[in-house]
Order: C-alpha cells, then sequence, then structure tokens
C-alpha cells in the first residue's frame, strides 16, 4: 500500500512540474512589442491563450505518435491528417 501512495504521490508531482513549466515559458513570453512585460488583462488573455496553445501541442504529438496503420506503419498524406484531426477533436 505504502508503494502505492509513493507512486501515486510521483505521478502528481510529475504532473504538477509540467503545468508549471508551462506556465513560466508563457510567463517569458509575456512580453509588448516594445519587450516590456504585459500586465493585467492583456497578460491574463496572454497567459490564457499560451497555457491553452501549449496543452494543444501537447495532444498533437500525442496523436501524430498514434497515426498507425493496422499493421503499424505509420499514416501518411490525407489518412494521417483525418488521423490527427479526429484526435485533437476527442482530446478536448
Amino acid at each position: 500500500m505504502k508503494s502505492f501512495l509513493t507512486i501515486a504521490a510521483l505521478a502528481l508531482a510529475t504532473l504538477a512540474t509540467g503545468a508549471h513549466a508551462a506556465d513560466a515559458a508563457c510567463e517569458a513570453k509575456a512580453l509588448d512589442k516594445n519587450g516590456k512585460a504585459l500586465a493585467g488583462a492583456a497578460k491574463n488573455s496572454f497567459m490564457k491563450k499560451c497555457e491553452a496553445e501549449s496543452q494543444a501541442s501537447g495532444a498533437g504529438a500525442a496523436c501524430e505518435a498514434k497515426a498507425l496503420d493496422k499493421n503499424g506503419k505509420a499514416l501518411a498524406g490525407a489518412a494521417k491528417t483525418s488521423f490527427v484531426k479526429k484526435c485533437m477533436a476527442e482530446a478536448k
């Protein structure tokens, strides 16, 4: 039982670290056209958009990795595009 709790705690810590890393990356990008840090509503809006995009890109990479045919070969062209589009829609 103790090992299960340890594994669960490590999994939660990993997820929290990944979310924090995305926040830090977005925070670093939150600059106006003159290079000054955004503040207030502009920063909140930027952070929300940036975090949503980072989650979507993570899901996109996972969907592309799953894009295999019945023989285990990577899909290509329209089949891959269709599969990734469907997978992304299901991920939301």
